[in-house]
């Protein structure tokens, strides 16, 4: 017979190690509602377990990664918690009417972060189709340096 592992709990110095986030960054996160902190150690220090280890990578990888806003990742991680509470609930219940509510909420949750996401998708394909023109117009200069036609004729007028 196996004895219950003791979840592993780490302090925000190990936090800040393992994750390469500041502690100040990690109470930061707190502080604006993003993370909170598993648990509170007897001298009222903030303790993490493996779940927050994992939420914290995931915000960095959307800030860093993708460029998110700290506000966007909130509307994200906002919407994923319901989900998570939503998936819990549905497993309790066999209630047809309170399941189909919430399967459409999650749906409604998935869709609000397929939004969020689309637009950050445009605003990126955006960007680059502005850096391909900028890297043509660079071509078309190169190409008039090895003897080619001129970029701007219009410009020696």
């Amino acid at each position: 017979m196996s004895l219950p592992t003791t979840p592993r709990l780490l302090r925000i110095n190990q936090v800040a190690a393992e994750t390469g986030l500041t502690a100040r960054t990690i109470r930061y996160y707190e502080e604006v509602g993003l993370l909170e902190p598993a648990a509170r150690s007897e001298g009222d220090y903030r303790l993490y377990d493996d779940s927050d280890l994992e939420r914290l990578q995931f915000i960095r990888s959307l800030r860093d990664d993708a460029g998110f806003s700290l506000a966007q990742i909130g509307q994200l991680l906002e919407d994923e918690d319901a989900r998570e509470r939503n998936r819990e609930r549905l497993r309790q219940t066999d209630d047809p009417d309170e399941r189909r509510s919430l399967l459409l909420d999650a749906r409604e949750r998935v869709d609000h972060q397929i939004e969020i996401l689309e637009a950050k998708a445009a605003r990126l394909r955006t960007m680059i189709d502005e850096a391909h023109v900028r890297r043509r117009h660079l071509d078309s200069h190169l190409v008039e340096l090895e003897g080619g036609p001129k970029p701007h004729p219009e410009r020696d007028r």
